[in-house]
């Protein structure tokens, strides 16, 4: 039997899923939902799982990025339309 590195909780393990483990297969904490990878099978160990929070800020950094280039081409809009339009010669 396993604790989940984040709550504590003791992990129950199936004998089956046991036998079929390997280190760094991920798992995820029954009692507080976190995801979790594999580091040991001799005795049964966990560790959080570093690469879901690596790509959670990722995500976050390119919504972020993604909303200050919405902001960025909002404003030349805005700019064009103050100047009457662009430079038109008729």
């Amino acid at each position: 039997m396993a604790t989940c590195p984040e709550c504590d909780a003791e992990i129950n393990v199936d004998e089956d899923d046991l036998d079929e483990m390997e280190v760094g297969d991920p798992w995820n904490c029954d009692a507080c939902g976190s995801s979790l990878r594999v580091a040991g099978l001799d005795p049964l160990e966990f560790d959080g799982d570093e690469e879901d929070d690596e790509d959670e800020e990722e995500e976050d950094e390119a919504e972020d990025d993604e909303a200050e280039d919405d902001d960025v081409d909002d404003d030349d809009d805005e700019d064009d339309d103050k100047d009457g339009g662009g430079d038109w010669d008729e």
